[in-house]
């Protein structure tokens, strides 16, 4: 999986692509699905959310540019897997989901794994996690119609933050450096994620 579909696509962030050979992908997938786990492809994980393709858990981890020392924020915990990614990586991770089942099954998942250094949080990942920020980085694993504001404000300076932006028929990966003169951003190619929920996103009936 590393290899093939990650690795010869043009992520070569060592540590990345480490990461991604360190965590099974299989045990955050239903057991149904367990053939199709290294496939490079989004896979259902209940309540109508996903697990994204390896492709994009690595492109948009190694858009992080993650040290050791981080602490990050990731918003949709989902079925943990990119949150084990990331706690692999960085000191601390940070991450929410507003789906109170998925949150609890990914916090077993993860205590199962020897994961510990992760904070969990039920909500509404738009207003991000003001109380523990600033930030290193910011990861969101759904898209959104703009980057919500309340994240670029929980921002380090220097920080970095990742988001699918668009609507349900046509997104794009942004990736943001906060820099003395605010946000730049750049274009790191299509993509496709759920939406992202929340008051500074779509509204619970988009």
């Amino acid at each position: 999986m590393v290899a093939v579909q990650i690795a010869a696509r043009g992520v070569r962030h060592p540590r990345v692509l480490a990461a991604l050979a360190s965590i099974p992908r299989h045990w955050f997938v239903p057991a149904r699905l367990a053939d199709a786990a290294h496939d490079d492809v989004p896979l259902p994980v209940g309540q109508g959310q996903t697990i994204s393709q390896p492709f994009m858990v690595a492109l948009m981890t190694a858009a992080l540019e993650p040290r050791r020392t981080d602490r990050i924020l990731e918003i949709g915990t989902g079925s943990g897997y990119q949150t084990a990614i990331l706690a692999h990586l960085v000191r601390r991770v940070f991450t929410i989901e507003r789906l109170p089942d998925l949150a609890q099954a990914a916090r077993r998942r993860l205590a199962e794994l020897g994961i510990v250094n992760v904070e969990y949080r039920v909500g509404d990942g738009s207003l991000g996690w003001p109380d523990a920020a600033p930030f290193d980085g910011i990861l969101v694993t759904a898209a959104a119609p703009s980057i919500p504001a309340p994240l670029t404000a929980q921002l380090a300076p220097g920080g970095r933050i990742a988001v699918p932006v668009g609507d349900l028929a046509l997104q794009e990966l942004v990736v943001g450096v906060l820099g003395p003169a605010g946000l730049a951003t750049r274009r790191a190619g299509g993509c496709r994620f759920v939406p992202l929920i929340g008051r500074h996103a779509f509204p619970e009936n988009f």
